[in-house]
């Protein structure tokens, strides 16, 4: 019986997604996401109580998704501005069967009181899924990252990340060149600016930056 309900939430699941890649988001209705699975209105509000719950659930498997081709496009890869092109670019791969929709998301998503803003606590475990792979990025790059760095730039890093996913969803270039581009530009800048960090100068700019970030959370 468990098995069979578990099938029946992710049929659900499946529907919703194929559907917001295919019609939108605006158009993506709970009526006709229960029609095209074949089940009951009612069915498939026992299972997500919300067209807000299936976004979350496109939010955790595109993450999903995201590891898995980040976890390869980082083998090999050892230099830090290679390590985030690698994240980052997979990143936007994943995402893109989404990008002729992508502004309805933001639309829905930007609102602080939405249930599907990224930053919001319903979000939490899709961000902490993507928060890991930015972690394993620094966490494997050799030259290693300044270790007092370490702790908070996976998070600045994402950051960074849903800057990147904001200008990809107005880029309207050919397959997005744009972004790519930004992606391929930034990402050495960022390394080289950390490598800054060493050097005994520079260093305090960088204390008072993560000190700012820091206090910035405690008050969140």
């Amino acid at each position: 019986m468990a098995a069979k309900s578990e099938q029946t939430r992710q049929l659900v699941a499946d529907v919703a997604l194929k559907m917001f890649r295919e019609v939108g988001f605006e158009k993506t209705t709970m009526r006709a996401i229960a029609q095209e699975a074949g089940i009951s209105v009612g069915n498939a509000y026992y299972y997500f109580a919300s067209k807000d719950e299936l976004v979350q659930e496109l939010y955790i498997q595109v993450q999903d998704e995201h590891a898995v081709v980040a976890a390869q496009a980082l083998k090999n890869v050892q230099d830090l501005a290679g390590r985030l092109k690698a994240v980052l670019h997979t990143g936007i791969d994943v995402m893109a069967p989404y990008h002729q929709f992508g502004s309805d998301f933001i639309a829905t998503a930007i609102r602080p009181s939405s249930p599907v803003n990224p930053f919001g606590e319903a979000s939490t475990a899709a961000r902490e899924a993507s928060l890991a792979i930015f972690r394993s990025a620094v966490e494997g790059s050799s030259p290693a990252v300044a270790k007092k760095l370490r702790g908070d730039l996976p998070e600045l890093l994402w950051l960074a990340y849903m800057g990147v996913a904001l200008f990809w969803v107005y880029d309207q270039s050919e397959g997005q060149r744009r972004t790519r581009k930004l992606i391929d530009g930034a990402a050495p800048l960022v390394a080289r600016g950390l490598s800054l960090a060493k050097i005994p100068g520079v260093s305090k700019v960088f204390d008072d930056v993560l000190g700012l970030v820091r206090n910035v959370k405690e008050d969140a």
